[in-house]
């Protein structure tokens, strides 16, 4: 926050906004007011804000943005009515990137000693959506077989973990290196595949023991979608979240139907309504992260004296191949 001194009222707050659509350049710190709190939000300090994708489309272009905004929608830092340590959901997915945000009360959750506020804010959109994926649009079933694609991603790794707390018999990553291959295994998947479309639908299959799979997380759209495809069992289905390649696909009914398969398609934020549900998927996975269950990748995150340098470190870092899906 640069080039700005005292605040001029206890009423203002310091924030990153943007007032027009662009690069990192279009992050300017200002002084807007304090949120309000209403009756069921809660008003936390914020000591450090996530960093999804949805942001930086959101900053470069997202059709539904009403200018001026306040990018962000995952905080950690001390709730101001008791100083408690909390991480926070914003619904709204705007307004993180400043020194208060208000957010539900339900989603103001105490973060387990041990866990820092950079772990914390992993298992928000990252955690929910991998565990909201998993559990209420797949419906894994204990026995089952899953393949997880884009493993080096935050939802990825997440998801591999709890495919496994949830009795799957084999978890098949789906990576592009040999290093991120590795640490897939390290991370408990029982095989890790390249990725390359070509062979992949035949490589996934020996690696089930011959078998098609019954599960496929899907982030990346494209050619690597038909290959899984083909490597469904009867009955099995494709969840598809993401597009990180920018590619769409056409799935026919005929194919669908010959192969007795389903393909699922996947958006976090209805499954938010029900804030009762989502804290207790929160306190489940901090939990699980504070007794060494979940091993969390801290992704994106910033201090907010430090936001327009670490959106554009992230910047470089997702067009370098990084970057998680692109829908979160």
């Amino acid at each position: 926050m640069s080039g700005l001194v005292a605040a001029p009222s206890d009423a203002l707050m310091r924030a990153v906004v943007i007032r027009a659509f662009g690069g990192p350049e279009v992050l300017r710190p200002e002084y807007v007011p304090r949120p309000a709190t209403a009756p069921g939000s809660t008003l936390i300090r914020v000591a450090r804000a996530g960093v999804n994708y949805f942001d930086t489309e959101r900053r470069a272009s997202w059709r539904a943005s009403e200018l001026p905004v306040i990018l962000g929608g995952e905080v950690a830092g001390r709730r101001l009515s008791d100083g408690q340590r909390v991480v926070g959901l914003i619904e709204a997915g705007t307004g993180g990137y400043a020194e208060y945000a208000a957010v539900p009360s339900e989603f103001a959750v105490p973060i387990p000693d041990g866990v820092s506020d950079s772990a914390a804010l992993a298992v928000l959109v990252q955690g929910l959506t991998a565990w909201y994926l998993l559990v209420k649009a797949a419906r894994v079933e204990s026995g089952e077989s899953v393949v997880v694609t884009a493993e080096d991603g935050g939802v990825g790794s997440l998801a591999i973990q709890i495919a496994t707390c949830f009795g799957a018999t084999r978890v098949i990553a789906i990576a592009s290196t040999e290093a991120k291959r590795r640490s897939a295994l390290e991370l408990g998947a029982d095989a890790a595949l390249d990725s390359a479309p070509v062979g992949l639908a035949e490589r996934v299959r020996l690696a089930n023991g011959g078998a098609g799979v019954d599960l496929v997380l899907e982030s990346v759209a494209g050619p690597i979608v038909d290959a899984l495809l083909d490597a469904l069992a009867t009955g099995g289905r494709l969840v598809a979240y993401g597009q990180a390649s920018g590619s769409s696909n056409t799935v026919s009914v005929d194919r669908l139907m010959n192969a007795s398969i389903g393909v699922l398609g996947f958006w976090l934020t209805p499954y938010l309504a029900d804030r009762v549900a989502t804290r207790r998927v929160i306190e489940t996975l901090l939990a699980a992260v504070a007794e060494g269950r979940l091993r969390v990748r801290e992704g994106p995150s910033f201090l907010i004296a430090h936001a327009r340098a670490r959106v554009r470190a992230d910047r470089r870092r997702r067009i370098g191949g990084q970057g998680d899906p692109r829908r979160r």
